[in-house]
């Protein structure tokens, strides 16, 4: 089970090095590679491998899109501040702080309307 969540960990790892060291050379081009799903891909393959289960494997993929949409928002309020000339760290305590927001937003109406989250 250990060796299991170590390859987890280190392709989770190599996804985020590689993004990184793309964007210090072409942050659209590093964008686009934090932007694939593959961390999703993955998840649901390990998922899917763990449980054979397709009512979870379909909740974590509704649940993910919604989480992304959720979080939308903070990506566009941390580039606006940046872009504004607000210093790296609070405008990143200020994305991360409308991600919450966006959270708690999709929470409520998760609960509302049923949704798996």
């Amino acid at each position: 089970m250990w060796g299991q969540l170590a390859i987890k960990a280190l392709v989770s790892g190599v996804l985020i090095a590689l993004a990184s060291e793309v964007a210090r050379r072409n942050p659209g081009w590093g964008g686009l590679i934090a932007s694939l799903p593959l961390t999703t891909l993955i998840a649901l393959v390990w998922l899917w491998r763990d449980t054979h289960d397709p009512a979870r494997a379909a909740d974590f993929v509704a649940g993910t899109a919604l989480y992304v949409v959720a979080a939308l928002p903070s990506f566009a309020a941390l580039s606006w501040l940046l872009r504004r000339g607000i210093a790296f760290a609070p405008a990143l305590v200020a994305g991360c702080i409308v991600a919450m927001a966006g959270y708690l937003v999709l929470l409520g109406a998760g609960r509302r309307w049923g949704l798996p989250v």
